[in-house]
């Protein structure tokens, strides 16, 4: 392990990096753990297209960390500081593939193997967390979903010809950087500050899609479209009522058709897509408050195996979070809660 010498965090958050090899590549890996408290649960970030782990998620690692959360990342293939053509992906199976061993690796050491565990995906990140939940669905006790990549909108989804032309052209030039997109970082991230200090970030790539990049991932979402009511585990799913990246709609669709137990979906008004990394601090605050408040509920003392959340007993839970809603400062999401007793949906509108 080799510490950061810069400053990235505070006195309570202990920082580390590593390499990792795998198929050939070197993949950068970092973890941000509480430094006086006993560590919760374990926490794994998946990161979306384009961006990284160790500069674009730290704040979300010191947050979870200082709440007593052991955080872990990976740079994918082609993403930050690890190997490989910045920002193509040849095989979206092989990342989902790569993090499984990484995170398994870590579950299995000998502190943390009977910690609880959470998957954390962002976008393209979200559609990693699913596909690991399809190839491991007993090994987690729950994933927190934002903006999650796992279905193409009607509106946006490329017509056949399109998909084939596609298909030539990855066969022929792969890396070909051509396929027309808004901006990212312009459309995903509201606030200027915030999304100028990204666009400064020299491991976010800020290019247009490769060719096979964009067919991996397009792949991806169909497969998981196919397959939402296969969902099973726990999960809060969180988006921006005025995301410009991913469809809302297509949220609520997942926590609709999801056969989870425990499912939770927020969805914050006027926001974007960036909801931990691109809003102005209170709304920041207000995401990571629900964040930290879902995993301290679904975070048991003792074995992981032991865990009531792995018999879908989740009434507590559920009974829990409604009575302390009206306790907590009110917020500007719009919460759906699945209840374990009349399988209804509840609908809590607040405003600040």
């Amino acid at each position: 392990m080799q510490e950061q010498q810069d400053t990235i965090t505070d006195k309570n958050v202990k920082y580390e990096e590593e390499f990792i090899t795998r198929r050939g590549l070197n993949l950068f890996t970092c973890r941000w753990l509480p430094a006086d408290q006993d560590i919760k649960a374990l926490v794994f970030l998946c990161h979306g297209y384009g961006a990284e782990t160790s500069v674009f998620m730290k704040g979300t690692g010191i947050r979870l960390a200082q709440a007593g959360y052991a955080v872990f990342g990976i740079d994918v293939q082609g993403h930050g500081k690890s190997d490989g053509l910045q920002a193509y992906i040849p095989s979206f199976n092989d990342v989902v593939d790569d993090c499984i061993v990484f995170f398994k690796s870590v579950r299995e050491t000998k502190d943390y193997i009977n910690k609880a565990r959470f998957l954390y995906g962002e976008s393209m990140g979200g559609a990693v967390v699913l596909h690991i939940h399809r190839k491991e669905p007993q090994e987690w006790n729950g994933a927190i979903l934002q903006a999650p990549m796992c279905k193409i909108a009607e509106n946006v989804k490329p017509p056949p010809l399109v998909v084939a032309i596609l298909i030539k052209l990855a066969n022929v030039v792969p890396t070909w950087k051509i396929v027309p997109t808004k901006d990212i970082i312009n459309n995903a991230f509201k606030d200027p500050l915030k999304r100028q200090e990204i666009r400064t970030n020299p491991y976010m790539y800020q290019g247009k899609p490769r060719v096979k990049t964009a067919l991996e991932m397009l792949n991806a979402s169909i497969a998981l479209e196919k397959r939402l009511d296969q969902i099973t585990f726990p999960f809060l799913l969180l988006h921006g009522e005025a995301d410009r990246i991913t469809d809302p709609d297509i949220s609520k669709e997942l926590y609709k058709s999801a056969k989870s137990f425990d499912k939770e979906f927020k969805l914050y008004p006027g926001m974007w897509h960036g909801l931990t990394s691109g809003e102005p601090d209170e709304n920041i605050d207000l995401v990571f408050t629900d964040i930290i408040h879902w995993l301290n509920k679904r975070s048991p003392a003792g074995s992981v195996r032991g865990s009531p959340l792995r018999h879908a007993d989740v009434s507590a839970v559920v009974a829990d979070s409604s009575s302390t809603a009206s306790k907590r400062e009110p917020d500007l999401a719009l919460e759906f809660k699945l209840n374990d007793s009349d399988q209804q949906k509840k609908l809590a509108t607040s405003t600040r």
